[in-house]
């Protein structure tokens, strides 16, 4: 049973007018349409969660499509998750230090920020990641 363009567009959470342009791109297929309106597979329900994973993992929809065989099932490819994975880990370790120095600087019982010898130690951190950044 093929299900109308906004009954997915409620079911799913996405919409419309991004599920017509996830079809311009070859994201997903629509079956069929009734007068106007595109007809999809319940199948692409699951499709769109996958869509929806990949985004929240930092993949671009370029990406995504590789994700798909040419039916439209999952064929995921367990090195690039692998990879996505292992980034995300790095970045957690960045974000966890940068947390944890934040809320030093704000607990921190020196008078001043810049009496505070870790404030200071953490401002030459971030001006050698600047640097680093800076110089490519």
């Amino acid at each position: 049973m093929l299900l109308d363009i906004g009954v997915v567009a409620e079911r799913s959470g996405v919409p419309p007018s991004t599920l017509r342009y996830y079809e311009e791109i070859g994201l997903i297929r629509a079956e069929a349409r009734h007068g106007q309106r595109r007809q999809f597979a319940p199948e692409t329900l699951t499709q769109l969660a996958l869509i929806a994973l990949g985004k929240m993992a930092g993949f671009s929809l370029t990406e995504i499509k590789g994700m798909f065989g040419n039916d439209g099932t999952p064929d995921l490819p367990r090195g690039a998750l692998h990879a996505r994975a292992d980034t995300l880990d790095r970045q957690i370790r960045s974000l966890t230090v940068l947390r944890d120095a934040l809320r030093h600087v704000a607990d921190c019982p020196a008078e001043t920020h810049m009496a505070c010898p870790k404030f200071r130690r953490i401002l030459g951190l971030a001006a050698q990641a600047q640097r680093r950044t800076a110089n490519g």
